[in-house]
């Protein structure tokens, strides 16, 4: 099976930029009930959906007091074992952040590796990329930061 994740934030001040659990310097972050990580959400969606058990807002309210702040990792391992009793663990997964700003190519590697080690996967599994919108719409104008995931299940 396939799964197909896609998340977008708005950038605000007063808030961390997190992508893939990485702390990246940067005047603004991601607005979001918990720690707005784009690179996470879409992740979990795209496990969500491959595993055929809806989205991330159906298993993460964002009216749910305890995911108020919390790291998206955390929450990437509670979809991961979901997945996981549902029958389904992700094999490979693919990655695109599209962000104006920062540069993130120097943290892809260490997005990799903090992905890998919440799904147990080697870090050569996953692929993480990123674009810009060439100064076009809300993205390209710094307003937000979007990313679309693309995860393949296989049974267990």
């Amino acid at each position: 099976r396939v799964g197909i994740g896609i998340d977008v934030h708005r950038l605000k001040e007063g808030r961390k930029l997190i992508l893939g659990g990485v702390e990246i310097k940067h005047p603004l972050g991601l607005e979001g009930h918990s720690d707005g990580d784009v690179l996470t959400h879409a992740i979990i969606d795209g496990l969500l959906g491959g595993s055929a058990l809806g989205d991330i807002g159906v298993h993460f309210t964002s009216n749910n007091r305890s995911y108020s702040g919390i790291s998206s990792l955390i929450l990437l391992g509670c979809a991961l074992d979901k997945c996981i009793n549902s029958g389904w663990r992700p094999a490979f997964l693919d990655a695109t952040i599209i962000a104006q700003s920062p540069m993130l190519t120097p943290h892809v590697g260490d997005m990799k590796n903090e992905i890998a080690r919440v799904l147990s996967l080697p870090n050569t599994q996953i692929n993480i990329k990123s674009t810009t919108t060439d100064n076009l719409g809300y993205i390209g104008n710094g307003e937000g930061i979007a990313c679309h995931a693309v995860v393949t299940m296989e049974q267990t």
